[in-house]
């Protein structure tokens, strides 16, 4: 199926997450959007949960000349995760992507800079923690942002997504405690073509939406 529009995938996501809550604890929950497309879809979840929403910065480290292709991501101070795989069949080596590196972990910082501001980053050990984004295609980009919510020792790891490739929710599986996927087409491709409306979310739109709550 194809959404309308984040706000709709967010809201079929929402009652998704509200099933599993039904039946599940879901200790102290906090929503963590991967922006910047994540964050309509997870401002609807954090809604639902009654939860607060917050935004964990991950970028994607593109492939030289075509930056649209993940081959791996950077979350925090983190050393970079990459998909080894594609980097073998692609023939490169981490260090002929140091430069992209260090220019994406420059944009992470401008961004985090920009949407948290003089707020504290949110506590994460022993929570549930809910990392949403509008979809999963490679999935690299999470698994970066996983890891590093690893480490942070919640008390559960959840990546919740309308709609992604079943390859990646089934590598990232491994990764979170709970993978909720409800459309998992055989042929994804790319996560724009199940929306019909897929603009890009700007900054402010993104400012905003975590104006409208309080990450606690």
């Amino acid at each position: 199926m194809r959404f309308a529009d984040r706000v709709q995938a967010g809201r079929e996501l929402a009652a998704e997450v509200s099933r599993l809550q039904r039946t599940e604890e879901l200790r102290d929950p906090l929503v963590l959007a991967l922006p910047r497309g994540g964050v309509p879809v997870a401002a609807e979840v954090a809604r639902a949960l009654h939860a607060p929403l917050d935004v964990l910065v991950a970028r994607k480290i593109g492939l030289p000349g075509r930056p649209e292709y993940g081959v791996g991501a950077i979350a925090g101070e983190d050393p970079p995760v990459y998909d080894k795989t594609a980097l073998e069949m692609l023939g490169l080596t981490a260090d002929r992507l140091s430069s992209t590196v260090a220019h994406e972990r420059t944009e992470m910082h401008r961004r985090q800079d920009l949407y948290r501001g003089d707020r504290p980053e949110p506590r994460i050990e022993g929570r549930t923690v809910l990392v949403v984004d509008d979809g999963l295609a490679t999935g690299v980009t999470a698994r970066a942002a996983l890891r590093h919510l690893r480490r942070q020792r919640p008390a559960r790891l959840v990546l919740a997504v309308p709609v992604g490739s079943p390859q990646a929710v089934r590598d990232l599986s491994r990764e979170a405690d709970t993978v909720l996927c409800p459309n998992q087409p055989a042929v994804f491709e790319a996560v724009g073509l199940w929306y019909e409306n897929f603009p890009q979310i700007t900054d402010a739109e993104v400012t905003e939406a975590l104006h409208a709550t309080t990450a606690g």
